[in-house]
């Protein structure tokens, strides 16, 4: 007789675990950053590249040594795949991604919490005590994480809603075809913020059972969610928000790194409104905050046995926070700054490139496998090379404003 495979209901509860990982900060800054491309253009390139960020999570999926492994790592993967040129590639990636995310949490929170309600108290002040919280919160580990991360995610689905709900009122349609496709490289590498769950990936698979068709079902139903998530709020907050003209707009708050909720706040005027937004921000970027900084203690566990021979909770945790809070204090207007760094860079490396270079090595030459793995390299390059120019100050790419102000949008 042969083996059934997992049913209907785990299927589903592991694709809300990939939706969940998700959604937290990229879908906060995604309308401010490709807001001004434009509506279509905005859209055009959230489904692209939720195809391809779909597409590298399947090949990691299919990689045995992996996936199949309780404690395997991606350091490790690569070490054994690359040599150890790509183990440090992979140690060099995954710490960007995890300082630059957790930077990026620490300075959303704190610039929320300060506009929404025009505090009159440092930013470093309000970032420490944040900090505190959400450190402690992370530092009793996956328990509380495996408790709580259903309620906490049903609190934040609810609230972005709530959201939603409330700001449909407030949408024209003005503006809808006016577009810069020039402008839509710069809003790429949070995209890739966006759609990163990659880092589940061997959980789900041990969670199914490695049941091949189970687990694309699951990836591509969670990432579904997430992209029809990610395009109701765009259309939402860019067809409610103005782009130019007064203080609360798009390209203001793009000039100044805020979230998406903060001019929408000031432009909406409600109270309700205000706390729910700061409901679901402070939610989705702690429980962010939360899986992230477990992944990055592991990892520091791990890279301090590995450099330093010894793997003391003090020092991991020192590692392990610091630098991010360090980096917040300094640069407290980091928001989309920080997210496109780890994104473009780090996410852009670990979870793009290289698993097209993976389905290069182990394709037949001329396959469509092959093929695919060269458009994907060469797609996440381009991305890469788009952010590392800007980061750089070689390539310069701005809101257009007098296009947008020239038709009072």
């Amino acid at each position: 007789m042969a083996q059934k495979g997992p049913g209907t209901g785990k299927i589903v509860t592991t694709a809300l675990v990939v939706t969940g990982n998700m959604v937290g900060a990229g879908i906060l800054a995604l309308p401010i950053n490709l807001g001004p491309s434009g509506l279509i253009p905005a859209i055009v390139g959230t489904v692209v590249m939720w195809i391809l960020m779909t597409c590298t999570a399947l090949v990691y999926s299919r990689q045995k040594t992996l996936v199949e492994g309780d404690g395997a790592d991606l350091p490790t993967f690569f070490g054994v795949e690359f040599g150890r040129a790509g183990q440090w590639v992979s140690i060099g990636a995954n710490l960007i991604i995890l300082y630059g995310l957790l930077t990026a949490y620490l300075d959303g929170v704190t610039s929320i919490v300060i506009n929404l309600f025009d505090l009159a108290i440092p930013q470093w002040a309000v970032m420490f005590c944040y900090f505190i919280l959400a450190a402690l919160f992370t530092s009793f580990g996956a328990a509380v994480m495996r408790r709580g991360n259903a309620l906490l995610m049903l609190v934040m689905w609810g609230a972005f809603a709530a959201l939603v709900v409330l700001t449909m009122p407030h949408m024209s349609g003005k503006g809808d075809l006016m577009h810069d496709w020039s402008f839509l490289p710069s809003g790429l590498p949070v995209l890739l913020t966006a759609f990163h769950f990659h880092n589940i990936v061997p959980t789900l698979c041990r969670t199914l059972g490695q049941d091949r068709k189970a687990i694309t079902t699951a990836i591509w139903t969670g990432t579904s969610i997430g992209l029809v998530m990610n395009v109701i709020w765009m259309v939402v907050v860019i067809t409610a928000l103005p782009m130019t003209g007064g203080s609360d707009n798009i390209i203001v708050a793009f000039t100044n790194n805020l979230p998406a909720t903060v001019p929408l706040a000031k432009v909406i005027g409600s109270t309700s409104f205000t706390d729910i937004a700061l409901v679901f921000s402070v939610v989705a970027m702690t429980t962010s905050f939360m899986a992230n900084g477990i992944a990055l203690q592991g990892f520091m566990g791990d890279l301090s046995g590995l450099l330093f021979k010894t793997s003391s909770k003090a020092m991991v945790w020192i590692l392990s926070f610091i630098p991010p809070l360090l980096v917040g204090w300094l640069y407290p207007d980091l928001f989309l700054i920080a997210l496109n760094v780890a994104g473009g860079i780090g996410i852009n490396i670990l979870f793009g490139i290289m698993p097209g270079v993976l389905l290069v090595k182990y394709s037949e030459s001329g396959s469509l496998k092959r093929i695919s793995g060269y458009l994907l390299v060469a797609a996440f390059s381009a991305v890469l090379l788009v952010e590392i120019g800007q980061e750089l100050g070689l390539l310069h790419i701005s809101p257009n404003v007098e296009y947008w102000t020239a038709r009072h949008f």
